[in-house]
């Protein structure tokens, strides 16, 4: 009798551990497959350097900080089926917010917003509509951030000029508008510079067609350093990967774009940054603190402090910080007017750079 008492009260011991143990791993388990802050790429990946490291970077700063559970997620082919696959998946798993890089996502966030009413969506470089033909709609519980890219176009076209570069080359990706507004303060940057320094410079400007590298593009970016260009500003994504490959087998040099890229390459001497983990952060802040201020379209440059060279990895000879906040200030107080893609046509962009020698190339 008590042997059997002994094996029953063991037993009975035995399953409530395992009883509590299941418990526990469930909370564990619930909590881990909950996040609340999600970010869904584009068609790149978190590490690529650019536009979706920027993005992801602020979220998992602010996440790791703030305590809070975050997640990115990566549509499986390049269609607005799939990236709306994955914001469903991420409202599935819990999210409150959800951060999306990248013009991509203007049908999906347009369909999101309206169908997931209490998730807030923080869309990055572009706003929802209905159709790539319609206008933007920014619906109460998302916020549009678009940037001022011709201001810091400006800025890497004044400082590379300032710095004594005068065959220059801009090589875009697809001809969306932000890509046309960083090559037009572009230009224009390097116009004032040369008025300032009094010499004739020389600009080299081609749309690629494509974000992606491709040996062609690496051809011609080659062909248009043995020609004499001193520094191509590549602007498209992963194009950076031919251009900064046939700089450093010619010895020349590369402006990267949207974040600082001065780790890819040694040939890099600054890039034309739009400050892209400063901007989610704020609105993540924005969040935590229930101020969040949907329905707003914003537009962020060098009054908000947004864009800007990352001065501290650069390789400037002569320009220095000095020059920097100069010319950064005058941007900021609106003493210098940019061009952007919606008040200049391409073929009357040299008439407003007449210190520059404007070489279109189709």
């Amino acid at each position: 009798m008590k042997k059997a008492l002994t094996v029953a009260l063991c037993l009975a011991l035995a399953i409530t551990a395992f009883a509590c143990g299941s418990k526990d791993d469930s909370k564990k388990d619930n909590k881990s497959d909950t996040y609340e802050i999600a970010m869904i790429t584009d068609v790149g990946t978190i590490d690529d350097k650019s536009f979706n490291q920027g993005t992801w970077e602020g979220v998992k700063e602010w996440a790791e900080k703030n305590d809070v559970t975050y997640k990115y997620y990566q549509p499986s082919e390049n269609s607005n089926k799939a990236r709306m696959e994955q914001i469903d998946l991420a409202v599935k798993n819990g999210a409150k917010v959800i951060a999306t890089p990248g013009f991509l996502f203007q049908e999906p966030i347009f369909q999101a917003q309206s169908k997931y009413p209490d998730v807030k969506f923080v869309f990055i470089d572009g706003a929802p509509a209905e159709t790539p033909e319609s206008e933007p709609e920014v619906a109460k519980n998302t916020v549009s951030i678009v940037y001022a890219e011709q201001e810091a176009g400006y800025l890497a076209g004044y400082a590379a000029v300032k710095d004594g570069y005068t065959k220059l080359g801009f090589m875009g990706g697809m001809a969306v508008p932000a890509v046309i507004k960083y090559g037009y303060g572009f230009v224009k940057g390097a116009n004032d510079a040369a008025l300032e320094v009094g010499k004739d410079v020389s600009i080299k400007y081609n749309y690629t067609g494509g974000f992606q590298a491709s040996p062609d593009i690496k051809a011609k970016a080659a062909g248009w350093f043995a020609d004499g260009t001193e520094v191509i500003f590549s602007c498209g994504g992963a194009i950076f990967d031919s251009i900064s490959a046939a700089a450093e087998e010619s010895n020349g040099k590369v402006i990267g774009v949207d974040v600082d890229q001065s780790a890819q390459s040694k040939t890099v001497i600054t890039s034309a940054m739009k400050l892209l983990k400063e901007s989610v952060k704020d609105q993540l802040d924005a969040y935590k603190k229930d101020e969040f201020k949907g329905g707003e379209a914003l537009v962020l440059g060098a009054k908000e402090k947004r864009i800007g060279l990352p001065m501290k990895t650069s390789q400037f000879r002569d320009f220095k910080q000095a020059d920097y906040d100069k010319v950064y200030k005058d941007l900021a107080e609106g003493n210098i007017q940019v061009p952007t893609d919606r008040d200049t046509k391409e073929d009357e962009l040299a008439s407003k750079a007449p210190k520059i020698n404007l070489i279109i190339i189709k």
